[in-house]
């Protein structure tokens, strides 16, 4: 029989993958049909993992060709909705053009209209070239950069050391953006970098800034802090390899061969993690300064810390960048995880409480698929590769925290905007403060926690083009993403793991 804490937990489960759902709903369906199928494609891409914890949750569980099955499915499903959508797509962008353009005539023949009552406004209001930083003779080969057909700019206010122009956007902000761009570099060469954002009233505006702002490469100081971090990084990961053999490197380092193959495994994964990322950078022209590892007693690395050398162009690269190294360095976990499930046996190297396996949802559930019965017992015997495979899969969901500048932070940055990016990161470091007081035992919350606030907490640099949303089907990835890091991350009940036979009695 189920009691009632079980019952509470599953409700609690389905409680919260409704609420996801539902909130995703409310948030496409001003969009009508392109939203709701966008909308299909998130749950589509959800469903296999939600299936598979709920019926984990009742006490049912899918073998891996169950869960193939689901995976290959959905992922058939996607494509049909992929092919629907952009069919969709397609009406919608001719339906929206021709609207744009009937609204662009009729505010031109108003602006005609109403220019001689207008103008005297803003004759009496000039640029005053004291407060720009910008020449006044640049200042004016600028203006001349906006039209009636891109940006019609109708303020110039000084901002740092450029200047905002508000106006109205007469245009989708991809076409704007390179055409303002190109102009202004036929005009001044590199001189200015053109950003499109969303300004303070939560409309459209333009600011040019001198391209003295842009990121700047790594220096040489900066470089021998990475290299420092580097070595450090190798000694907390082989200290961490030998305490899981059940000594300490540092009052036995004759011993240090034995810890060099799971620190190889480890590595393997945060090597992973930051060619995913720097794969991605190449393929959109962009730079990435050196990874700045963090080491970490406990787990070996915390991963890397890698900044933006180059300006990113719009949200959908810094998506791209940001979910391509968690992406690979998380296939590469969970391939090794699965694996050493598969090869554990009774006489593997190590022998582990079964309890661990109660502080995942995710390591606990394929567990339990692949070991079966075994989790029964007090003790099971499992192959390296799968405390490397878990460790792997920990760094990888701690980097998609939706946070600051990490990879989850990025994510969300790109999808929802810098809005949101802001509040989730403070919700976030709200969230680890608390487990951290909850289970004092545990530092790692604390210490990730300390790492965001002082190391991470800003959210990336504006994108060039920061109108254009990442399209549908990014969205649904970086969802997927978040919703596998809090599988990863979050603990199954004890009640919930005694049930399901995950953990025996010592």
């Amino acid at each position: 029989m189920i009691n009632a804490s079980e019952t509470t937990a599953i409700f609690a489960f389905l409680l919260i993958a409704i609420g996801i759902l539902a909130w995703g709903y409310n948030r496409t369906k001003p969009y009508g049909k392109l939203g709701v199928l966008a909308w299909l494609q998130s749950v589509v891409l959800m469903a296999p993992w939600l299936v598979f914890f709920g019926l984990f949750a009742l006490g049912i569980y899918l073998n891996l060709v169950g869960i193939l099955f689901l995976l290959v499915g959905s992922m058939v499903v996607y494509i049909y909705l992929g092919s629907r959508l952009r069919n969709a797509g397609q009406d919608a962008i001719l339906k929206e053009k021709a609207a744009q353009r009937l609204k662009a005539e009729q505010e031109e023949t108003v602006s005609q209209s109403s220019g001689a009552t207008e103008n005297p406004i803003q004759q009496a209001q000039p640029i005053v070239p004291e407060v720009l930083p910008i020449p006044e003779a640049d200042l004016q080969i600028i203006k001349r950069i906006f039209g009636i057909d891109t940006f019609f700019a109708t303020e110039t206010i000084s901002y740092q050391e450029g200047a905002i122009f508000k106006g109205n956007l007469r245009g989708e902000p991809d076409f704007v953006h390179t055409r303002l761009s190109e102009k202004l570099k036929e005009s001044f060469q590199d001189k200015y970098r053109l950003f499109l954002v969303e300004g303070t009233e939560n409309k459209p505006v333009v600011i040019i800034l001198p391209s003295t702002n842009d990121p700047q490469p790594t220096t040489l100081a900066q470089k021998n802090l990475a290299l420092v971090l580097l070595v450090a990084t190798i000694a907390t990961s082989l200290e961490a390899s030998g305490i899981l053999l059940g000594f300490d490197l540092f009052n036995n380092l004759g011993r240090y061969r034995e810890a060099i193959p799971l620190t190889l495994g480890l590595w393997t994964i945060l090597a992973a993690h930051e060619f995913g990322h720097r794969l991605l950078a190449k393929r959109h022209n962009l730079h990435l300064s050196v990874p700045f590892f963090l080491p970490t007693w406990q787990i070996g690395s915390f991963g890397a810390i890698t900044r933006f050398e180059s300006l990113l162009p719009n949200r959908s690269v810094l998506f791209d960048v940001a979910l391509a190294g968690p992406a690979l360095g998380g296939i590469v976990s969970l391939i090794m995880l699965v694996l050493g499930l598969i090869l554990s046996h009774s006489s593997s190297f190590f022998q582990i409480p079964t309890q661990f396996f109660q502080g995942s949802i995710l390591v606990g559930s394929l567990a339990k698929v692949v070991l079966g019965e075994a989790l029964q017992k007090p003790i099971v015997d499992v192959h390296p590769l799968t405390l490397v495979g878990w460790l792997g899969l920990l760094i990888t969901a701690l980097n998609l925290l939706p946070a600051g500048q990490l990879d989850g932070g990025r994510i969300v940055q790109a999808i929802y905007g810098r809005k949101t990016a802001r509040r989730t990161s403070i919700a976030t470091l709200i969230l680890l403060g608390l487990v951290a007081l909850a289970s004092p035992s545990n530092p790692i919350p604390l210490y990730w926690a300390v790492v965001i606030l002082f190391l991470q907490r800003d959210l990336e640099r504006p994108s060039l083009n920061e109108l254009t949303e990442p399209d549908d089907t990014r969205a649904a990835w970086g969802l997927l993403a978040l919703f596998l890091m809090l599988a990863t991350l979050i603990p199954l009940s004890p009640g919930l793991a005694g049930r399901l036979g995950i953990g025996g009695t010592l």
